[in-house]
């Protein structure tokens, strides 16, 4: 079976506030949308996702993401990343009861398709599985069966956090790029040795990138 994935995403305004060093108020928000249109361009060219739904009540970053392919769910709760999580999984799971579901983070500009389907392919192994950052601190992706929920605890420590919830944590080599999520200045750097995608490459052209 081929997967569902929900993708949260902040308003841009408020959107990657730890790349200020880098990216100035006035650039900051394209480039986080670079990263999700990125991101979910990419989701969807894997053989391994039947569709993309990104919780989001950011009327520029949904308009532009739908023309992807993607489908748009209103952040109904407005109550921070989980429960945009919780409540995109049930939206979505209300027309694809039968699918597996994944939590996947809206900043990976390097993410590409075959390395996602690996990860995609490794958690349907297990009941419930997350996908360390490259930082091994964080989460970038949570995966679960059909009929499981997804109970999310992204945020700081996700890691841990989720370890400790019974998620089985994936330990799989070359996926770099699905583990690569882009919160500071170095984490961009980190981003653009593996390579972005085009919309990410434009965004970042007239960026001062630290250690480049």
């Amino acid at each position: 079976m081929r997967w569902t994935l929900v993708i949260p995403l902040k308003p841009l305004a408020l959107a990657k506030s730890r790349l200020a060093d880098t990216a100035g108020d006035g650039l900051r928000p394209g480039v986080a949308l670079a990263f999700a249109e990125d991101t979910v361009a990419a989701a969807l060219a894997s053989p391994a996702v039947w569709d993309v739904a990104v919780v989001t009540d950011d009327a520029l970053a949904g308009r532009t993401l739908a023309t992807l392919g993607a489908r748009i769910v209103p952040d109904e709760p407005g109550a921070g990343l989980n429960a945009a999580l919780a409540h995109g999984a049930a939206v979505v799971r209300a027309f694809r009861p039968d699918a597996p579901l994944a939590a996947l983070n809206a900043d990976l500009p390097s993410l590409r398709a075959p390395e996602l389907a690996r990860v995609l392919e490794a958690a349907a192994q297990f009941p419930r599985a997350f996908l360390p950052d490259a930082a091994a601190i964080g989460t970038t992706l949570l995966a679960v069966a059909p009929g499981r929920a997804l109970r999310p605890a992204f945020g700081p420590d996700s890691r841990a956090r989720h370890r400790a919830s019974g998620a089985v944590e994936l330990r799989l080599d070359a996926v770099d790029s699905v583990r690569q999520d882009v919160d500071t200045g170095e984490d961009l750097r980190a981003a653009l040795a593996l390579g972005v995608g085009p919309r990410t490459a434009a965004a970042t052209a007239r960026l001062l990138i630290p250690g480049q």
